[in-house]
């Protein structure tokens, strides 16, 4: 029985989570299931948008520690490292898209499972929502991306002091914080209502839009303003921009 279910009209793909009765926790066969999903939306030549989410009362509650860790102490380091990297490519193949995604977050978030949803552009959160970086409470250090996703949204002070404690944002703290953008009572109808939205844009506008802003948050204004001027005056040259410059004309 499949893990991971995915679903596409007009170009607007949800890829959701459904192992409820495991929380959806991460195990290999999990991974494989969540990158091949992922690959067939990077390859779909109309995909528009993309949002994630989980059935059942967790998003995602992490690795499966015992599949993961198991054996820890019997393999080498260098070898476990190996198999972390593939752990985490299944998810962080979400950074590789150039179309908006969006993470439905209606219940726990947990570890692997808060980097699977940091690794999306937006984050919306349930009643029920909580992001926990629970790493250093089970004596392991983040992984993943963790501590890069976590001080980009939070700041290095914020990221330090969650990380250290092991700590757990609630949906209000986590918009508070700016770790997630809003609160709503239903975060994948939310996230599917951006989605349409978003999913109207020219293609070539959002994945522009998307890379400006990756190239904002290196902190480089000059590069950030050449890869603006480009972007900018390709998208004069599109239909909708034209119309609006005929109406002031008139």
């Amino acid at each position: 029985m499949s893990r991971v279910a995915l679903t596409g009209t007009d170009g607007r793909w949800t890829l959701t989570l459904t192992d409820p009765d495991r929380r959806n926790c991460l195990d290999d066969v999990t991974c494989r299931e969540l990158g091949e999903a992922i690959d067939t939306v990077a390859s779909a030549e109309d995909a528009r948008t993309l949002v994630v989410a989980g059935e059942g009362k967790a998003f995602c509650a992490g690795a499966d520690l015992p599949a993961l860790f198991g054996d820890a102490s019997e393999r080498a380091v260098g070898e476990l490292r190996r198999h972390l990297h593939s752990v985490y490519d299944s998810f962080l193949r979400l950074r590789k898209l150039d179309i908006p995604t969006i993470a439905a977050v209606q219940g726990a978030a947990v570890g692997a499972g808060l980097n699977l949803a940091m690794a999306c552009d937006v984050r919306i959160a349930g009643p029920h929502a909580s992001f926990a970086a629970t790493f250093s409470r089970i004596g392991l250090h983040p992984g993943g991306g963790c501590t890069w996703f976590l001080v980009d949204a939070l700041g290095r002070q914020r990221a330090m002091a969650l990380l250290l404690d092991g700590g757990t944002l609630d949906g209000e703290a986590a918009v508070q914080q700016g770790l997630a953008l809003e609160l709503a009572d239903d975060p994948l109808a939310r996230a599917q209502e951006m989605a349409e939205r978003w999913a109207g844009h020219d293609p070539a506008l959002a994945r522009d839009i998307k890379a400006a802003v990756e190239l904002a948050a290196g902190g480089d204004f000059d590069a950030t303003l050449e890869f603006e001027a480009w972007a900018q005056a390709s998208s004069a040259t599109g239909p909708k921009i034209r119309e609006v410059v005929e109406r002031f004309r008139k």
